[in-house]
C-alpha cells in the first residue's frame, strides 16, 4: 500500500461518488475503482458499499477514513519539515564564539535570525579560537566567530569587525580620571592577562605592544574567562589591556581608557568549512553581511 492508494480512499470517502472523486484527482472513474478494489483486497476489509446509485462508507471504511486522514496529514507535515530544512527554515544551527564576539556582534546576530528565521534552534557554544578550529574541522559546529590568523588553510574566513586594545583599570587606579594613557605610563604596572594557549593572537599583540613601547609587561596573573581578568582589575590586582567591546561588560570597579598610541587591532571573523553547505549556516552568514557597523 502506497500513499497514493490512502489519497484515492479518502477523496472518494469524502465525495461518496468514483466519478466527482476521479475529477478532483484528475484522472479516469476506472482506474481509480480499480485501484479501490486493489487497496480492499490488499488490506483485506470492505471499504465500500456500492450500488449502482450510491456509494457508502462501511463501518471499517469510517474507522479507515480517521487513520488515513491522520497519516496523509503526518506525511504532508513531513514532506514540508524536510522542504523547510533543505531551504534553511527549520533544523539545528551550531555556533562557536569568543568573548569578543558576545560583547558585541553575537547578540545582535542571534535577536535579527531569530525573527527572520523563529524555526531554527541555535546551539551557542563559547570556544577558543584554536578550539573553534578544531570543532570546525571536525563538524561539530558549522559556524565558528573567531579571531585570526589561524593555521587551517581549508577553512573559508570573513571579517566581520576589527576593534582597538583598551587598558582596564580599577577605579582607584592613579591614572583612572586620564581619558588617554600612554601604554608608556603603564610599564611597572603588573598585568593579568588570559593565558596564551587561549588567546594567542591576543596574547601576542599585548606582549609586542609593549615591547615596542620600551618594556615587556609583569604578568602576575594568567586567567580565563574575560569576566574572571576583569574581576581581578576590580579587586586592585593589575591592569590589563583587551578589546574595546569588553567596556561594555566591564564591572563596578573597572574603568577603560582608550591608549594614546596607535594600538593593535583585533579582528572578529566568521569562519566555516566549505563542505558544510548547511542552508542555516548560510542564511546566518548572509545575515552577518548585513549587521550595522559596530
Amino acid at each position: 500500500m502506497e500513499l497514493r492508494h490512502l489519497r484515492y480512499f479518502v477523496t472518494v470517502a469524502e465525495e461518496l461518488h468514483f466519478g466527482r472523486a476521479a475529477q478532483r484527482l484528475q484522472m479516469a472513474q476506472q482506474p481509480l475503482s480499480r485501484q479501490i478494489r486493489e487497496l480492499e483486497a490488499e488490506i483485506e476489509v470492505q471499504l465500500f458499499h456500492r450500488t449502482k446509485r450510491t456509494v457508502r462508507l462501511t463501518e471499517a471504511g469510517k474507522v479507515f477514513l480517521i487513520e488515513a486522514q491522520k497519516t496523509l496529514q503526518q506525511a504532508n507535515q513531513a514532506i514540508l519539515l524536510a522542504q523547510r530544512t533543505q531551504q534553511g527554515d527549520r533544523g539545528e544551527l551550531r555556533i562557536g564564539f569568543t568573548s569578543a564576539a558576545l560583547n558585541r556582534v553575537l547578540p545582535q546576530a542571534i535577536r535579527q535570525f531569530k525573527m527572520q528565521h523563529p524555526n531554527i534552534q541555535l546551539v551557542l557554544e563559547r570556544l577558543t579560537t584554536n578550539e573553534q578550529v578544531e570543532a570546525l574541522i571536525e563538524h561539530r559546529i558549522q559556524i565558528g566567530l573567531l579571531h585570526p590568523p589561524i593555521a587551517q588553510s581549508a577553512l573559508r574566513l570573513e571579517t566581520l569587525h576589527r576593534e582597538p586594545l583598551m587598558v582596564f583599570l580599577p577605579d582607584s587606579h592613579r591614572l583612572a580620571k586620564s581619558q588617554v594613557i600612554s601604554i608608556r605610563s603603564l610599564s611597572q604596572e603588573s598585568f593579568i592577562f588570559y593565558p596564551r594557549s587561549v588567546g594567542p593572537v591576543l596574547y601576542d599583540q599585548m606582549i609586542s605592544f609593549c615591547q615596542q613601547a620600551g618594556f615587556s609587561p609583569n604578568i602576575v596573573q594568567e586567567v580565563f574567562p574575560q569576566q574572571t581578568i576583569l574581576g581581578l582589575v576590580s579587586a586592585g590586582l593589575g591592569v590589563s589591556l583587551l578589546h574595546a567591546s569588553a567596556c561594555a561588560v566591564a564591572p563596578q570597579g573597572v574603568v577603560c581608557r582608550s591608549l594614546s598610541e596607535l594600538t593593535p587591532e583585533l579582528e572578529l571573523a566568521a569562519a566555516w568549512h566549505p563542505e558544510q553547505n548547511s542552508p542555516s549556516a548560510t542564511l546566518f552568514l548572509q545575515g552577518l553581511q548585513h549587521l550595522p557597523q559596530v
